[in-house]
């Protein structure tokens, strides 16, 4: 075992803690949804439908993002065993976007035709995504596959935040497509070099 030396930091410690907190932001998301209370009789499904239709979408959306941004920080993590105090402070500002999250689902799946609230997401949605993107950068130091590919949701979440300010209702379709970043690491990647 290589010794420590006192400005390096073991990454799989802060692996440990970004688990718990995506798994705790993750399971908060889920608590914004209609409770049992929010029916005065025995519910029928125009009434679920109604209580419910919104509020899943957004708690969908939110849910797939931070388990995407969870799947790209653990890889990030895979391949930096030892990091810099700079390093350290980084992914603590970008864990501390993930915990964030459910604060701004929840605003988002009350209030998703509000265009202040839509942008407040969005730009919720462009910070994690710049900071995940900042963190590809500072590892690879370059333009390689997984850089490009953390960029992809950057580009998506800055128009979509734009248009979220004059059509809230339209925004999410925009944002869905930040997942095309993992076709852009599969497929513009093929034949590269085994990851990690």
């Amino acid at each position: 075992m290589t010794e420590l030396k006192p400005e390096q930091f073991e990454m799989r410690r802060l692996e440990s803690l970004s688990n718990t907190i995506f798994g705790v932001a993750m399971t908060l998301l889920a608590y914004d949804l209609p409770k049992a209370g929010v029916f005065t009789n025995a519910p029928d499904w125009s009434d679920l439908a109604q209580a419910y239709s919104g509020k899943l979408a957004g708690f969908a959306l939110s849910f797939i993002i931070a388990g995407l941004f969870w799947i790209s920080h653990h890889r990030r993590l895979a391949r930096q065993p030892m990091g810099s105090r700079g390093a350290v402070i980084l992914n603590l500002f970008f864990l501390l976007s993930i915990v964030l999250l459910p604060v701004t689902n929840g605003l988002y799946t009350n209030y998703a035709m509000s265009s202040a609230v839509a942008v407040l997401y969005g730009l919720h949605l462009t910070a994690i995504a710049g900071l995940n993107a900042w963190l590809w950068w500072t590892i690879l130091g370059g333009w390689r596959r997984e850089t490009m590919a953390s960029l992809f949701p950057l580009l998506v979440f800055v128009p979509g935040t734009i248009v979220a300010g004059f059509a809230p209702h339209v925004a999410p379709f925009l944002w869905f497509i930040a997942f095309g970043g993992l076709l852009i690491r599969r497929f513009h990647g093929a034949g590269a070099e085994t990851e990690v």
